[in-house]
């Protein structure tokens, strides 16, 4: 691969050893000899088979010592290859004995090597290089005189020219004899690299400044050197004349690295990887790392670089406090980024959460599921333990510890023990996983929760509406809204990406001064019930306490408007069992229709997934939004006539943006261009213009 001579003076050139580098002209390799040896090349490469040790059956001739030497192979007078000359010297190897036979053949073996040895050796020699992608072997015949075979002594050396390397390259260089009578010599040398391509700092910005001539024509790519899979390029662009390229410290990770090449036919690529050890590049690839759900029972590390993490679950009380970690295990070591992992679990639960720590340390923890089945729930997680010979033990894990059942320790967990044992064996607790080690139990605890200290609870709440009514004076209704307007979302199903981005919203707008129902975390009674039976009293509850119900639309849930509209009521059962979207029109539309929406109805999609105008005329006679971009007045459509202050509805916007933009952009990457090109075209899909 010839390398322009201008790209080897800069290289070489600063260093006044260097300059005068022998030149070899001509591409054929070559061997010779120290004084007294003879010595010759085989042609072309052979296979590189080491064998295994072999006894010797006399003095033999060994590699002992291997040195290298730079020097350029010159094609043309400006055309010249960096080449790795390799000096090999040899020495003879005394009569190789077997262990414990050293003194039964002590005498023997003095009196051989006491004689003079009358013969000459000769020596097969071969030498193993690899420069990655460059891997080869040649092999030499020496042969040394009698007169110098000296058991134990240097006899001269051999010397190769040469193996070519490219700029900047990790060689290795390994030889030994066929047949092989000691373990091979090895030698690791970095060649010099490209000084014309320089990293330095300013700030918070990072330059890479090229200095070549102003007619250089050369290649620039920045990719992450990934150890799981092939590097992945992030930038590339091709150059001419001296460049600085300007990078933000947020830009570095420790993978991140630097590939420079002329734009000449098989120019050499030099590549350096300088931020490995960059604090900043570490903190920035933690803070790009992120825990994804992609399905109730499968999670995965996104990262750009790859990490040698430890992960675990955990429990999280609704009360903060240390998560804590739980028996089934997941794959502690040698977690891989970007790879789908199996949770062990027959149930998920919104307070198990997932750890990801690096030497003991905590960096990363998600409680993947609270988008999903809603916020945290004060339930108690019971740990059943088998022991051997099928000996178990029940405790319920509390921030102290694991407090055993029944127990008599003042805590929680132990004044309701009896209760929680009972709901055990009633099969009103959840079991999340199952194994050899035992097993995981989430009990409820909403109807023990006001059984004890009543007084107490009366008078805090006393004492918490008093300040209510205080505050509702003294700044003007700013808390009007804090007993909460119930809100109905109501939806269509279209992926797991879509319900993801519902249920993120439902869970924000439960923050705020709203109380929400979505059949998301409403399962349970929607299988019992059936989805038309379960929209009904949730309706006809909402509407009854002047709550409101809010219709998010999407491409799915548009073409089931049109089925209603054009055709009649779809098939019973066929969106999914769950599908209370599809079960309520039957109910929404006659509402529409007949004029009651108004001031009960509000309508709302997402930015990027559907445009405002393919919603469908009959559904504009309520207020309809996008989000997030419409969020301050959607929030006030949702409060109604007890609007909070402006200022308070932009702090509550800014939340729930905050909150939706993460599950949006997931919804929206999951989703091909030509699908969210049909979404977002005006009346696309819709067939009700």
């Amino acid at each position: 691969m010839p390398v322009p001579w201008f790209l080897l003076s800069l290289a070489l050139g600063r260093n006044p050893v260097v300059v005068s580098l022998e030149r070899l002209v001509g591409p054929q390799d070559a061997a010779r000899c120290s004084s007294g040896l003879s010595c010759h090349l085989w042609d072309g490469d052979v296979l590189c088979l080491p064998g295994n040790i072999v006894s010797t059956p006399g003095p033999v001739l060994v590699p002992r010592h291997l040195q290298t030497e730079l020097v350029l192979r010159c094609h043309q007078e400006t055309d010249c290859d960096l080449c790795v000359r390799v000096v090999v010297h040899l020495a003879v190897h005394e009569q190789w004995e077997e262990p414990g036979e050293e003194k039964q053949f002590k005498g023997a073996a003095d009196l051989e090597l006491e004689e003079p040895w009358n013969a000459s050796l000769q020596a097969q020699v071969v030498l193993s290089f690899q420069a990655y992608p460059v891997a080869r072997c040649v092999l030499l015949e020496v042969q040394v005189p009698a007169a110098l075979v000296q058991p134990g002594q240097s006899v001269g050396s051999v010397v190769f020219d040469c193996f070519e390397a490219a700029l900047g390259a990790e060689v290795r260089i390994w030889s030994y004899t066929q047949p092989r009578y000691q373990k091979e010599l090895n030698l690791t040398q970095q060649l010099p690299a490209l000084p014309w391509l320089n990293v330095s700092t300013d700030g918070d910005n990072v330059h890479l400044v090229l200095a070549v001539s102003e007619e250089q024509h050369y290649g620039l790519l920045l990719y992450w050197n990934q150890v799981q899979g092939p590097p992945k390029p992030w930038w590339h662009k091709n150059l001419t004349g001296p460049q600085t390229i300007t990078l933000n410290h947020t830009d570095l990770v420790p993978c991140l690295c630097i590939q420079v090449w002329p734009l000449t036919p098989d120019s050499v690529r030099t590549s350096i990887c300088p931020f490995k050890e960059d604090p900043r590049a570490h903190r920035n690839l933690w803070r790009a790392a992120r825990l994804r759900l992609l399905s109730l029972r499968t999670w995965r590390l996104d990262a750009p670089c790859s990490l040698s993490v430890e992960a675990v679950l955990c429990w999280q009380t609704p009360g903060g406090g240390p998560c804590q970690p739980l028996v089934p295990p997941l794959p502690q070591e040698n977690v891989t980024v970007n790879k789908a992992h199996e949770f062990p679990l027959l149930k998920v639960h919104p307070n198990l959460c997932v750890q990801v720590s690096i030497w003991e340390k905590l960096k990363l923890q998600e409680c993947l599921w609270a988008d999903s089945l809603g916020p945290l729930k004060d339930d108690m997680l019971l740990v059943d333990i088998r022991g051997p010979q099928d000996n178990r033990s029940l405790c319920a894990l509390e921030p102290s510890g694991c407090t055993p059942l029944p127990s008599r320790v003042s805590t929680r967990a132990a004044h309701f023990g009896e209760q929680l044992i009972q709901d055990l064996q009633s099969g009103l607790c959840l079991q999340l996983w199952n194994g050899d080690l035992g097993a995981l139990w989430a009990c409820p605890m909403d109807k023990y929760i006001h059984k004890r200290w009543a007084l107490v609870w009366l008078a805090c709440l006393l004492v918490t509406a008093a300040l209510i009514l205080l505050l509702l004076c003294k700044k003007d209704r700013v808390k009007v809204a804090a007993r909460g307007r119930a809100a109905l979302l109501l939806y269509s199903a279209d992926d797991v990406g879509f319900e993801r981005l519902v249920g993120a919203l439902a869970s924000a707008l439960s923050q705020l001064s709203l109380r929400v129902a979505v059949d998301l975390w409403s399962r349970r009674e929607l299988s019992a019930q059936g989805p038309l039976a379960w929209f009904h009293a949730q309706r006809r509850q909402t509407l009854q306490e002047g709550g409101v119900v809010v219709l998010l639309f999407s491409p799915g849930a548009v073409a089931l408007c049109r089925e209603w509209l054009q055709g009649g009521a779809a098939a019973p059962g066929a969106h999914g069992p769950h599908d209370a979207f599809a079960a309520s029109l039957s109910c929404v539309l006659p509402d529409f229709s007949q004029g009651r929406a108004p001031g009960s109805y509000v309508g709302a999609c997402f930015d990027r997934l559907l445009h405002l105008d393919a919603v469908p005329d009959l559904f504009r006679t309520v207020p309809v939004f996008s989000l997030p971009s419409q969020l301050l007045d959607f929030l006030g459509a949702l409060q109604g006539p007890s609007a909070s202050h402006p200022g308070l509805l932009q702090e509550w916007a800014e939340q729930v943006s905050q909150a939706l933009q993460p599950a949006l952009d997931s919804c929206f990457q999951s989703l091909g261009a030509p699908e969210l090109r049909r979404g977002m075209e005006p009346g696309a899909g819709t067939g009700l213009e």
